[in-house]
């Protein structure tokens, strides 16, 4: 069984209730029809009711409609509660609520009328992130939140039977050492609640353990450092080149004493730029699903996608956020 066949199955066990606030999209419709069909979730949609095809409708899927909806006002006044300190006032949060979904989804996640959500298809990470860190906000005492993808690959001879953690791929821009060494942890946390197996996690560098060195290998070096001794309960190694984490040969002459190299199912990348560029490299060239960016260190799950994700990556994505929410509870 696949590794998102896995999380569906678990997802159908407790089904949650995830917000979709993207209906302009016909990808977005596509995926609730099989998300719906297949039990993974139950869904609370945002949109105009006139513009969106109902065909699909059943008791698992909700439209909400802002323009008239009855909780309108109510998440309108609790919005400019919590944002009044920070200068919003009420006219603002009405035409928050009214105009950007996010918002809207946001503050009903925040009331507990769902339980997650998904969006990012037609708008930037920034548009889906922005709202959720503001409301939502990170869990208590969690140093920062980052992103992930999920990467399944038709090779299942690297990773965990072709299944990695690529991070932070969507968010982080340039981590310290030390926010690299909590993405690390974070993300190790991550692939084994989703993936149920042991992470490897390998501090990825353009040197490997001293071959080069620069002021950009001793950031990954210390990193790896500060990640072994906050979370010694995983396998942390670094600083490793691709290869010498995932190919067992070339690992054998460039690091034969690690515990990570060789066999890595984690992937940590030293910047947002070599992250997100080596997984669009790796869906495109390698033909793998890349579900994500999974944000992980959020009061509850918002995830964010790709603007180039297909219909069953949506799918995917909406069965990984249930899961996380599983968590929650």
């Amino acid at each position: 069984m696949s590794f998102i066949d896995n999380i569906k199955l678990r997802a159908k066990e407790n089904r949650k209730k995830i917000i979709l606030p993207e209906y302009m999209d016909q990808r977005i419709i596509d995926a609730a029809e099989i998300i719906i069909k297949e039990n993974i979730a139950d869904l609370i949609i945002i949109g105009k009711k006139d513009e969106i095809n109902n065909s699909f409708v059943t008791d698992n899927c909700t439209i909400i409609d802002p323009s008239s909806s009855e909780l309108t006002s109510t998440l309108i006044n609790e919005l400019y509660d919590l944002r009044k300190s920070k200068g919003l006032t009420i006219e603002e949060a009405s035409n928050l609520m009214l105009t950007d979904y996010m918002y809207f989804a946001c503050m009903l996640i925040k009331l507990g009328y769902a339980d997650g959500i998904v969006s990012g298809v037609c708008h930037s990470t920034s548009n889906t992130l922005r709202p959720a860190l503001q409301i939502i906000k990170t869990k208590e005492n969690v140093p920062l939140v980052s992103a992930f993808f999920l990467m399944e690959c038709t090779d299942e001879t690297i990773g965990d039977h072709g299944t990695l953690v690529f991070a932070d791929s969507g968010l982080v821009e340039y981590p310290t050492s030390d926010e690299l060494s909590d993405i690390a942890g974070m993300s190790a946390d991550s692939f084994k609640y989703l993936v149920q197996d042991e992470p490897l996690v390998a501090m990825l560098s353009y040197s490997t353990m001293g071959s080069a060195k620069s002021e950009y290998t001793d950031k990954v070096i210390e990193a790896t450092r500060l990640a072994k001794e906050k979370y010694p309960m995983f396998k942390i190694d670094g600083e490793l080149q691709l290869d010498a984490a995932i190919v067992p040969e070339v690992a054998s002459r460039k690091a034969s004493n690690s515990p990570v190299a060789g066999r890595a199912n984690v992937l940590v990348f030293p910047n947002l730029d070599a992250g997100n560029i080596g997984y669009k490299l790796v869906e495109r060239f390698a033909h793998a699903k890349a579900y994500g960016p999974i944000t992980q260190g959020m009061a509850k799950p918002v995830n964010d996608l790709s603007r180039g994700s297909s219909v069953d990556e949506i799918v995917g994505v909406v069965a990984i956020t249930a899961v996380q929410a599983q968590k929650n509870n």
